[in-house]
């Protein structure tokens, strides 16, 4: 029995590393890794008073895990100008909290480019943003750029479906 349904022929899974991350309209430049969604629900551990033998339990409040983006530096400023409107160096006051909650797009492409999964997380803000990481003159890798994003939930876009592969 085939897992897609518009592509019975194909019988992989779609892969991990073709991706695009969208804010603001616009595709972000240069994002080579993004963690994966994590949601949590807490687990309440209860007793009925005629059965003290047994536990029961139910659900509790949900959290969402927090999403880190990492890219290799560019001149590209998209990280450094969201990080920006959490903090400014001129103190609360220069702070603009306007638009500094943003909607992403997290669209995963088949190996064509075609987009086969779009997921929509909301009200995504940055909790920390690391532009430089650990300076090594005897390293032997890229430097990379570093954004972690606290938000509200997410969900899949139900409109995105499989499309036909050619």
């Amino acid at each position: 029995m085939s897992k897609f349904t518009v592509n019975a022929h194909r019988r992989d899974p779609y892969r991990p590393f073709k991706f695009r991350v969208k804010w603001d309209g616009k595709v972000i430049a240069g994002v080579s890794k993004i963690s994966g969604l994590n949601r949590v629900t807490e687990v309440i551990p209860y007793r009925e008073g005629g059965d003290p033998s047994s536990v029961n339990v139910t659900p509790g409040t949900t959290k969402f895990e927090p999403i880190t983006l990492e890219r290799g530096i560019t001149h590209d400023a998209e990280f450094e100008k969201w990080a920006n409107l959490v903090f400014s160096m001129q103190g609360d006051a220069d702070m603009s909290l306007k638009n500094f909650k943003k909607d992403i797009l997290i669209e995963l492409l088949n190996l064509n480019g075609q987009v086969v999964l779009v997921y929509m997380v909301y009200r995504c803000w940055v909790s920390e943003y690391q532009p430089l990481p650990e300076l090594d003159a005897n390293g032997n890798c890229i430097a990379i750029e570093k954004l972690v994003l606290q938000h509200e939930g997410w969900e899949r876009d139900q409109a995105v479906k499989e499309p036909v592969e050619p």
